[in-house]
Formats: structure tokens, C-alpha cells, sequence
């Protein structure tokens, strides 16, 4: 059984609530369709960028570069400008 490495993004806000869900419905999907994940969490959000003054680390990119694909939830809040949040400048 192929298994797919995804790296995990909830994010903010209804990122977090609806992600698990995604994660469970492409759960049933691979066991249908015979293939796995193997699914990697990273708690980079607005929060975050509220904690440390970063949206995710200076080797962010490089980190995600190793996954087969990254499941995003959402981003933003009103006290993190869109350009942070979003363009990451």
C-alpha cells in the first residue's frame, strides 16, 4: 500500500475545526482506494506569528519541501495583517 507523507497546517480560526474532519474523511478515502498517510502537524498559525513574530520558522519552506503534499487549513486574524499572514512579508 502506497502511504503519503503530508505535512498539516490547521491554522486558525475554522482551520482547526475542519482539518481533523478533512483528515478523517481522505482517512476513509485511502483505506477505499488502498493507500495510506502518514500526516505531520505543524502549529504555524496567527497565533504563532502573535507568540514568536513569525507565521512559521526561517527554514519553514525547506521543512515542508520533504512532503508529498500539505494539507492547509485557514489563516488569518484581524490583529495579523494580511500580508503576514498570507504573503508572509
Amino acid at each position: 500500500m502506497k502511504t503519503l507523507n503530508v505535512a498539516v497546517i490547521a491554522g486558525d480560526g475554522i482551520g482547526k475545526e475542519v482539518v481533523p474532519e478533512g483528515i478523517r474523511v481522505l482517512e476513509a478515502a485511502g483505506k477505499g482506494f488502498g493507500f495510506g498517510w502518514k500526516w505531520h502537524e505543524f502549529d504555524w498559525s496567527c497565533e504563532t506569528y502573535v507568540q514568536t513574530g513569525k507565521m512559521m520558522p526561517d527554514d519553514g519552506l525547506k521543512q515542508l519541501r520533504r512532503f508529498d503534499a500539505i494539507f492547509l487549513g485557514a489563516v488569518g486574524h484581524p490583529s495579523v495583517p494580511d500580508h503576514v499572514s498570507l504573503w508572509g512579508s
